[in-house]
């Protein structure tokens, strides 16, 4: 791997003319095989929905300025570009979007999903980031410690051979390998030492293997939702069809921020005063945790099997007291302890103890403007809804919201589950 620069785009001054251009760019990053420019794609703005926010078409740099002064760390994801991009074999684009009409479509309770429309996933791409790209060849082991030393949740995979992007690499692949491989302390995990991203994936994927979804800059935000919920995916690669590039990665947590911004400056829909439990939006049922004492490979097996993203940590009392999520398993190979698993979670979250602030939780009579504000507020991508006796109850989470806020007035019907 070679590492380049990070990208410096003149986004603020091209945005004031998105109606006739796109911007140009050079987004540098770290790659297996080297560096290429990104595109310049002519884009054609569509009339939509009119409504208050509309001003903020002819206030380019508000718009900007708001976005990065609210945000916290940026949504990291380091940009990697390969140098061979000159006919790619293109990834299939996200599937249009298919919904029944509904009467929301021009009602109060539709304009979150009329702002979601009248935004591209180019709006969201910050001004300066970085991506992450691995090449399928590259050690599995190496992959893993290199999304940890960018800070980085996931990263798009290349295939030289097709020339195109195949798939992407996530932490949810690090806890299969280890569900699948682990046998005890006293056992090498030889596939994750030896293993290339390839050949993980042609034994794990097998009968399963599907296209990578991904979504275009110019498609709607309301689309990237959507795309989001309805493939069960945590990640979005947004990429660009004429070139090839991969631009950034969109997630459930970005878009909400995104879309929070603005939201004291639009109408509110009735129903974000409606607390949790008019609403119905959560899970209530069959709620997965864990006990302090709870062996990490055990952990790891409730994840696969039941495909949640988080676990309530709950002590002998009933009382939630922490939470173990597939992002803390990455200190694993942070920490180079994944070779024994049968350690407890206590003593696995032991790292974050510093900066761990507590389990961000919420309870059903809560609004849903209040659930809105802390969950974006906490940046987490869940609340864990509690009784009175601090005892579980249900989990919201970010595609709880989403779909509540955005697809439900569209008609869009919520999705069981969600895997990263």
């Amino acid at each position: 791997m070679r590492r380049f620069g990070s990208l410096r785009s003149n986004k603020k001054h091209k945005d004031q003319n998105r109606s006739t251009e796109r911007r140009q760019s050079e987004p540098h990053g770290l790659f297996a095989s080297g560096l290429s420019s990104s595109p310049s794609t002519p884009t054609q703005v569509t009339k939509q929905h009119t409504f208050p926010l509309e001003s903020y078409k002819h206030e380019p740099e508000r718009l900007e300025n708001r976005i990065y002064a609210s945000s916290s760390p940026p949504d990291t994801g380091q940009r990697f570009c390969p140098s061979s991009f000159q006919s790619p074999t293109r990834p299939p684009l996200a599937s249009p979007t298919h919904y029944a009409p509904s009467k929301a479509e021009d009602s109060e309770s539709g304009v979150y999903m009329r702002f979601m429309r009248s935004h591209k996933c180019y709006d969201i791409v910050p001004t300066s980031s970085k991506l992450v790209v691995f090449d399928t060849t590259l050690q599995v082991k190496k992959a893993f410690f290199a999304l940890v030393a960018n800070g980085v949740r996931a990263a798009p995979l290349w295939e030289s051979k097709k020339q195109s992007f195949v798939g992407m690499l996530t932490i949810t692949d690090f806890i299969n390998i280890l569900h699948r491989y682990y046998k005890s302390p006293m056992v090498q995990i030889y596939e994750l030492e030896e293993h290339k991203i390839e050949t993980w994936r042609e034994l794990y994927l097998q009968e399963t293997f599907k296209p990578l979804v991904n979504i275009s800059p110019d498609a709607s935000l309301f689309d990237a939702v959507y795309s989001l919920i309805k493939n069960k995916i945590h990640r979005l690669p947004v990429i660009d069809p004429i070139s090839g590039n991969a631009l950034y990665i969109l997630t459930h947590k970005r878009i909400l921020k995104f879309l929070q911004l603005f939201m004291s400056d639009m109408p509110k829909p009735a129903f974000m005063k409606q607390n949790l439990d008019e609403l119905g939006i959560g899970t209530y049922h069959n709620i997965a945790f864990i006990h302090p004492d709870t062996p990490i490979i055990k952990a790891l097996n409730i994840f696969v099997e039941r495909r949640i993203s988080a676990l309530p940590v709950v002590d002998e009392s009933g009382k939630v007291v922490d939470i173990y999520s597939k992002f803390d398993v990455i200190n694993l190979a942070a920490e180079k302890t994944y070779n024994n698993l049968d350690i407890t979670v206590t003593q696995a979250l032991q790292h974050r103890s510093q900066y761990f602030e507590g389990v961000v939780k919420c309870n059903k009579l809560e609004i849903l403007e209040t659930i809105v504000d802390r969950i974006v507020r906490a940046e987490v991508h869940r609340l864990v809804v509690v009784n009175e006796a601090d005892s579980i109850v249900g989990i919201i989470s970010l595609s709880d919201i989403l779909q509540a806020l955005i697809l439900t007035p569209a008609g869009a019907k919520q999705k069981e589950t969600e895997t990263e």
